[in-house]
């Protein structure tokens, strides 16, 4: 069997790892902190439990999908809870309450945003057309120029909406710009303004609307603590506690993993899952022959960062499972996150609430929020040590005036505070960009590092940091390319595609569809 060690046991990692054990390989992992999940994580504080990262799943589908190749049900591992609804969305004036479920969210907007049901209508028709014509493009490898002239690619060449921003084409379904964001907002998982994110990305809006948002009961880190019980009864070691110094080369090969603690064990094949810019500026180090140096890595556009308050409370709030804090200038918030990168005074906020949905997370009648404002990365030279308490202060003032949370300093009783600071120097996260490389069209596909990283001939990239790009379900739809093309290489059959799903959070008879695959 060949030796496949993969670096980081994130969820990029551990599913690369679950296929390739899978298909008969003899995989290691090998993870620098004492728990498995990397930004998927827990933490623990008292008797409250948070998530480090990730506070849901959509496209429950691919998760389902990936767990089944192995032979697995996801509901053996695991409790899904459907969030119903989805979010709520706060202006300064006005609230939208968005739902998955087609009459309400019609109604939903109406009472709030009136005369655009029947764009909703559209924005559902033409947005699911969009997705049937991207996901190939999502789900196959794209490291060369060549895989961009495939039939696929330029059946979906119409749909990338080159040209077009994230607001541009939410602007043709919706009259109110308000109302334009309650679609647009989702581009913050790739770290960037809806007036710079590519119009393709109308889809993360709609995957959430058509297949609904999930809670894992326990938190969403049940997800990596499932894939490391997978791979315990598939008989693959995870070695916790054991930060990776270096991949060792020899020629074009990557020969071996070198601890800290100078161990060297060696492979055939490595996979890295660290953050894409500290493996390639730490773990490939003095090689004349790498294709990514310190200032190419730098030269790349980056996600935003984020400044996170985990607080236990002795309370529980009147709050939906999910809130989402618009600034009331939003769109000088975002130019100020991604290009000025300076500190907004006018601030978004996300606030994730779980209790409402799961009871496990905290003592009974208390309560656990996630705070999460996006700032901008460590381009910026903000000096976090000086402004992080002033910060945190300016961000709990918004959230008791804002939402409502009266005196919610005074029923803290556990917290923890995470800048940009910390995902770099704790996490090892390249510049705090939480959401890895940006995603402009110059950024995706081929044109993002490459799940088969060169010059080597064994060293392949799972992750956020290499195609098809971040976001959860994503990553793990990137393992699935990784392990596809050692598996086609070493002429061994290769796991299937499954199509879209048909089973949507609507009725088809709501509309008068030209396409017979919905």
């Amino acid at each position: 069997m060949k030796k496949i060690s993969v670096v980081g046991a994130g969820p990029g990692g551990l599913t690369s790892a679950m296929l390739l054990a899978n298909a008969g390989y003899d995989v290691t992992v090998f993870e620098k902190e004492d728990v498995v999940g990397g930004r998927t994580s827990p933490i623990h504080m008292g008797n409250f439990t948070f998530d480090r990262g990730p506070t849901f799943v959509n496209m429950i589908y691919l998760i389902k999908e990936i767990f089944e190749l192995t032979g697995r049900k996801l509901s053996d591992y695991m409790e899904l809870i459907e969030l119903s609804p989805l979010y709520e969305l706060v202006y300064n004036d006005k609230r939208l309450t968005v739902s998955s479920d087609y009459e309400e969210m019609v109604e939903n907007i109406e009472a709030v945003f009136p005369g655009n049901r029947d764009g909703y209508k559209r924005y559902l028709k033409e947005t699911h057309k969009k997705l049937e014509a991207l996901s190939p493009l999502l789900q196959r490898k794209m490291d060369s120029i060549t895989d961009l002239l495939s039939p696929d690619a330029i059946k979906a060449l119409p749909e990338l909406e080159i040209g077009k921003s994230l607001m541009d084409k939410l602007s043709e379904y919706f009259i109110q710009e308000e109302l334009q964001l309650a679609f647009t907002f989702q581009s913050k998982y790739l770290g960037m303004s809806p007036w710079t994110c590519p119009g393709a990305f109308s889809i993360l809006s709609y995957i959430e609307q058509a297949y609904g948002v999930f809670h894992i009961k326990g938190g969403v880190h049940q997800l990596t603590q499932a894939m490391a019980k997978v791979l315990e009864e598939m008989g693959v070691k995870i070695h916790l506690n054991s930060p990776v110094a270096e991949l060792v080369r020899h020629n074009k090969r990557i020969e071996a993993i070198k601890l800290e603690n100078g161990e060297m064990h060696y492979c055939d094949d490595a996979i890295i899952n660290a953050d894409f810019g500290y493996a390639m500026n730490h773990l490939l180090k003095d090689d004349k022959r790498k294709k990514w140096t310190p200032k190419k890595v730098a030269s790349k556009k980056y996600s935003c960062s984020t400044f996170m308050l985990y607080l236990g409370l002795d309370t529980q709030y009147d709050l939906q499972h999910h809130t989402i804090l618009f600034a009331e200038d939003y769109r000088k918030n975002m130019e100020e996150i991604s290009e000025t990168k300076v500190l907004s005074e006018d601030m978004s906020i996300y606030v994730q609430n779980p209790v409402v949905s799961d009871d496990t997370l905290a003592p009974k009648g208390q309560s656990t929020l996630y705070v999460l404002a996006p700032v901008p990365n460590n381009f910026s030279g903000i000096d976090w040590p000086i402004v992080e308490k002033q910060y945190r202060a300016a961000i709990i003032k918004t959230l008791e005036k804002q939402l409502g949370l009266e005196n919610l300093e005074d029923h803290i009783v556990e917290e923890m505070m995470f800048s940009p600071l910390d995902w770099e120097q704790k996490m090892n996260v390249y510049k705090g960009a939480i959401f890895n490389l940006g995603h402009q069209l110059s950024q995706m596909m081929t044109f993002r590092p490459h799940n088969k990283l060169t010059p080597y001939e064994n060293c392949w990239l799972v992750g956020g940091g290499t195609h098809p790009g971040s976001g959860l379900p994503i990553i793990l739809e990137s393992a699935r390319i990784s392990a596809n093309m050692i598996l086609k290489r070493d002429n061994k059959p290769t796991y299937a595609i499954q199509p879209l799903p048909k089973e949507l959070n609507y009725s088809i008879s709501d509309f008068d569809y030209a396409s017979n695959n919905i």
